[in-house]
């Protein structure tokens, strides 16, 4: 092939690229006090995940936590399966898997650097009773992208935090400084 065939191949394959919308990942803008951070997750696929999103942004991710090191922390990270449709013989039709997480951050002094953070996410598929094998596949395939998703929704997270660092902190004293909801027995 001739170098301007070459050429002209590479210009329209980028020229489509770009029109789609596809943009290369940039590193994420993370909160001051973050280089250095310990990841610590219920969930050992969104542990991985973290550490390797946030090494891919320049964070050096630790394996013990310690004085200096930030402590992004995970405790709650669990999946779910509900009936979402049954058909007129009783049988389950469409199913969601949920997802729930919660984090927060705390630099290397203890300090909040991102309050307590609540994320949910959903994503609902069909059931077929004669293919249990592919819907055990399917549910296992939904539950690792939505785990890709999480951590993306982290990361878009804290680096909202990087922005605003200070609404960071002003959120954290104010939910600490809101009462406790009341709790009713019936």
């Amino acid at each position: 092939m001739s170098r301007v065939f070459k050429a002209s191949l590479l210009l329209m394959s980028t020229l489509t690229l770009a029109a789609c919308g596809f943009h290369l990942r940039q590193s994420v803008a993370l909160p001051p006090g973050m280089q250095r951070v310990h990841v610590t997750a219920a969930n050992p696929n969104l542990q991985r995940g973290l550490a390797r999103a946030l090494a891919s942004s320049g964070t050096t991710v630790e394996e013990h936590a310690g004085t200096g090191i930030a402590e992004l922390n995970a405790p709650l990270a669990q999946f779910s399966t509900d009936t979402l449709t049954v058909s007129g013989q009783a049988r389950v039709t469409e199913y969601t898997v949920r997802y729930h997480v919660e984090f927060d951050v705390k630099d290397g002094s203890g300090q909040p650097l991102v309050p307590h953070q609540r994320v949910d996410m959903q994503r609902e598929f069909s059931y077929d009773a004669t293919n249990t094998v592919g819907t055990t596949a399917q549910v296992d395939a939904i539950q690792g992208s939505l785990n890709d998703d999480m951590v993306q929704a982290i990361l878009f997270r804290l680096q909202a935090a990087g922005r605003h660092p200070g609404q960071t902190a002003a959120a954290a004293a104010a939910q600490e400084a809101q009462p406790a909801p009341a709790s009713s027995t019936h």
